[in-house]
């Protein structure tokens, strides 16, 4: 991706952000400037890549598959000295955009969507080989379980959710017409470099190529501290 794009596409989120009265928290306006004179003090950031993220899956193609996101708290699967248990994160998705079809290994959350238009989430159980099961997938949806056969589109709507568990492929995009969505994820601790099994081989962080400068660093890209 180009910065630019990445530039662009920070931009767009913070405006939806703001058109959602969602409110980032302070590290998120940090300038690549001012995170060169950010200590120690700021260390659970850069261990836990909290902050600004893009992907594009690894496929180059972000306006079709890929979307924004920030990881505003999460605890560390490696470093004892976090505890926490638990992480949430901001996603924007874009008219047009897609996520690729993806399980965890661990990893249990809530999708919720928190303002705009409806997103919608495919389903299946993963088979021992790894592809999908075709056998009916239980829904817990705000306080509501029921069964679906794999493969459904499971509608969102602003304020409600989904729980994914372990093992249960997922992919989300926008129901067409609805516009942009603002979503939410709330889950046990976020682990994207060993939790991720995409179902077609897939990549997690852009290759950027620097055409500006950028406007906010992401998540893997903080300097060391002072």
């Amino acid at each position: 991706m180009k910065r630019s794009e990445i530039n662009r596409a920070l931009k767009d989120m913070e405006e939806m952000a703001k058109a959602c009265s969602f409110a980032l928290p302070p590290f998120c306006a940090f300038t690549p400037e001012e995170w060169k004179e950010k200590g120690h003090e700021y260390d659970e950031i850069r261990d836990n890549m909290l902050g600004w993220d893009i992907t594009d899956f690894g496929m180059g193609d972000f306006d079709k598959i890929g979307f924004s996101l920030i990881t505003l708290r999460n605890g560390n699967v490696n470093l004892e000295k976090y505890s926490k248990t638990y992480a949430e994160k901001l996603l924007y998705i874009k008219d047009g955009q897609s996520a690729a079809m993806h399980f965890h290994w661990n990893k249990m959350e809530d999708i919720i969507n928190r303002g705009g238009g409806n997103v919608l989430i495919r389903v299946y159980q993963s088979a021992p080989d790894g592809d999908f099961a075709d056998t009916d997938v239980t829904i817990h949806s705000d306080g509501r379980e029921y069964k679906v056969p794999a493969g459904t589109q499971i509608r969102l709507c602003p304020g409600e959710s989904i729980t994914i568990y372990p093992f249960l492929y997922h992919d989300f995009e926008l129901e067409p017409g609805t516009g942009p969505v603002l979503l939410g994820e709330v889950s046990m601790c976020n682990d994207d470099n060993g939790d991720n099994r995409f179902y077609l081989p897939a990549g997690r962080f852009p290759e950027i190529e620097e055409d500006e400068p950028p406007y906010r660093l992401l998540c893997n890209e903080y300097p060391a501290a002072l």
